[in-house]
């Protein structure tokens, strides 16, 4: 159970003075819900504004706060035309205070003709006049004059304002309650940091990097000692031993010799399945290394030793996908491959659950319709989970439920990940790396060009469809936004596309329905369709040997792992490929490193690694990946700098200072249900 003291934190935000459910839509589109979600929205920025006398004594460009006396409204010619309020300095300068749209109506009872105000904004030159545009602040002579000096701006949604999220943050502030000390008391004198409500405080009072770090750490010590606690009741726990004989391995008849990586994997997994505690282990591959091999191994050990396995992923395509490549391999073997999806109804799906429960399917392939309360089996004992990042540990504890006891879980993930962030996601796993590419794989060509050349690109790509040849084409958006710059969008390069070669185009992104998204795949994957236009809902596991041209449009958006992942769809056939990145005319310094990388290299692994370093937390748009980290607190770079720290401490306080027992055993316990890592609590008898 939650501890007592934390009871002010969960209070609901409707609690709060001025949250009615008009105000909780947009405070619940932030995942604002509690006092303790206001607590950890920390400002992205804070503005510093200094008081003038007089508009001479300030410089454009300046966040000011001034006296102003208001002597004119002027309204525009059309509506969408600006509204301006003029108002005279003490020195008699004039200012226009510039509104648009419906703001204009807060002006004219804000800003009344005759009336002195303070005025808080930044100071611009509009022409040969000054200006402030939406001032954010306009307070009545002798009312709570300036507001803060040093002002945080807050990430909002639509209905809400900078004044009313600070106002909510001041309220939950003070509810928040004095916590006690979790953190190794040297560790804490080590680094100068504040107790913990001091630091809550700090951190949206100014900017102190003192008190976001000791947030940060709290979060990473946390999550560590979450992963250490799932880890070690897994150890405990009974699994089912599960020992191969080699009879139906022995059948496969696979295309390439498996690589060392892969050999050494397999070598893993083996021993891990034989042991009675059940397997956590996390399959690294680079695109095309070959996991998929691996996991059909493992899951040839169970059937081996009289046990079921299962293979989860997360679309119902790749769940098709995985189910044609397995019962292909698996054929030769006499092993029972399946397929349950959420999609299958009828007297087919009941075939297929009495064949589950009376053992006679030996594999099965799916979604979470696999682990639906009424899927019942005859022994599952091995469980493998596709792109690992689409699950939480919750998720892959809940998989122990399925089994007569615990079963033995290989998760797998194509996005290579650097060791910092494997540390920080996947703590409480075992890890085995496939860094090798299976011979006969190809590399595939990298070319970086501008958009200028868009015309002699779709004339290559014709000349690779009038040969039989596929290809795909990404582009970051859905549909074009109203906005100062323009992103490429996937619907309207389909419509372009789609004059040139009509049919032959089909499209694929994440708004269409499930059923839409799944016939244009299906067209693409059996060569009826040659040209694929996609947002990146394409990243992994769709897997065209025909297809051997990749363009990424607007690439410079795109985070590198996202890029590599991307350019991992061709090179899977013995044709050459190529993947071209289109980039737009202004590309950061970041960026440039960035389309360099991919043209240099083809090792996911290093590209991951320098991924991490170039993002750091300030390049975060197109560069975020799905999964990245579990976290909501710490940065990357605070990531990279403070979990090995964090790690050690929450391994020191369960093997030397008594796990949840004990004074800091109790505060640790109060962090879990803190961050919502109370799985960690929960694996222990009595949590």
């Amino acid at each position: 159970m939650r501890p007592d003291i934390l009871n002010p934190l969960f209070t609901e935000t409707d609690a709060l003075d001025g949250v009615g459910p008009k105000l909780k839509k947009p405070l619940e589109k932030l995942g604002l819900t509690r006092v303790r979600d206001l607590d950890y929205h920390l400002p992205e920025r804070f503005v510093s504004r200094r008081v003038v006398g007089n508009l001479d004594e300030a410089g454009e460009g300046e966040q000011i706060v001034i006296r102003l006396a208001v002597t004119e409204h002027r309204s525009g010619r059309s509506a969408r035309a600006p509204y301006r309020v003029l108002a005279q300095d003490s020195a008699g300068n004039i200012l226009a205070l510039t509104y648009f749209g419906r703001a204009s109506y807060s002006a004219k009872k804000l800003l009344p003709v005759g009336e002195t105000r303070w005025v808080a904004g930044k100071l611009e030159r509009f022409g040969d006049m000054l200006q402030i545009v939406h001032p954010d602040h306009v307070v009545e002579e002798g009312g709570d004059t300036l507001g803060q000096l040093c002002e945080p701006v807050y990430r909002l949604s639509e209905g809400l304002t900078q004044p009313k999220i600070a106002a909510l943050v001041e309220q939950a502030l003070a509810r928040t309650p004095e916590l006690p000390e979790w953190i190794e008391p040297r560790q804490v004198e080590k680094e100068e940091w504040p107790a913990w409500r001091d630091a809550v405080v700090l951190a949206h009072k100014g900017e102190n990097a003192t008190a976001r770090d000791r947030l940060a750490y709290d979060e990473l010590l946390a999550n560590s000692l979450a992963l250490m606690l799932v880890r070690a009741d897994n150890r405990k726990r009974k699994g089912q031993p599960l020992r191969g004989d080699g009879s139906y391995r022995a059948k496969l008849d696979l295309p390439f010799p498996l690589t060392g990586a892969q050999k050494r994997s397999i070598s893993e997994i083996e021993g891990d399945m034989a042991q009675d505690s059940p397997m956590l282990r996390l399959l690294q591959g680079d695109v095309g290394a070959g996991k998929t091999v691996v996991a059909l191994e493992a899951m040839l050990i169970a059937v081996e030793a009289g046990a079921q396995a299962a293979m989860l992923a997360p679309t119902e395509i790749l769940a098709r996908q995985h189910f044609e490549s397995l019962r292909r391999m698996a054929e030769p073997t006499g092993a029972r491959v399946a397929l349950l999806t959420g999609r299958d109804k009828g007297k087919a799906r009941e075939a297929t659950l009495m064949d589950l429960l009376d053992g006679s399917i030996d594999i099965v392939v799916g979604t979470h319709a696999i682990f639906q309360d009424k899927v019942s089996y005859h022994n599952l004992a091995m469980v493998v989970i596709d792109e690992q990042h689409r699950f939480g540990v919750g998720q892959r504890l809940m998989l122990a439920s399925k089994g007569r006891r615990a079963p033995h879980v290989l998760a797998m993930t194509a996005t290579p990940i650097p060791r910092t962030l494997t540390l920080a996601q996947y703590g409480e796993l075992d890890v085995s790396k496939l860094d090798e590419l299976p011979p006969g794989r190809q590399a595939i060509e990298t070319v970086v060009m501008g958009q200028d050349k868009i015309g002699l690109l779709v004339d290559r790509l014709a000349a690779q469809i009038a040969e039989g040849r596929q290809a795909y084409w990404v582009c970051p958006m859905v549909r074009e936004m109203d906005g100062p710059e323009e992103i490429a969008a996937v619907e309207a390069r389909f419509a372009a596309l789609e004059q040139r070669f009509g049919r032959d185009v089909v499209m694929v992104h994440g708004q269409l329905a499930p059923e839409m998204k799944d016939a244009a795949m299906e067209r693409f994957a059996s060569g009826d369709a040659k040209l694929l236009v996609a947002t990146t809902v394409i990243e992994v596991g769709v897997d065209v040997p025909n297809a051997t041209l990749m363009v990424i449009e607007q690439a410079e958006r795109f985070g590198l792992a996202q890029l590599h992942q991307l350019r991992g769809r061709v090179g899977r056939g013995s044709e050459k490929s190529v993947c071209v990145l289109l980039r737009g005319d202004t590309l950061s310094e970041t960026a440039r490193e960035r389309l360099a990388l991919m043209r240099e290299t083809q090792d996911g692994f290093r590209l991951a690694e320098e991924d991490l370093r170039l993002r750091g937390g300030g390049e975060l748009l197109g560069t975020r990946q799905s999964g990245d980290t579990p976290f909501t607190v710490a940065s990357l770079e605070q990531i990279t700098a403070l979990l090995p720290t964090a790690y050690d401490d929450a391994r020191l306080l369960m093997e030397r200072d008594g796990g949840l027992e004990g004074p800091r055993g109790e505060a640790a316990r109060t962090l879990l249900y803190l961050f919502e890592r109370d799985y960690g609590v929960k694996t222990l008898r009595g949590g």
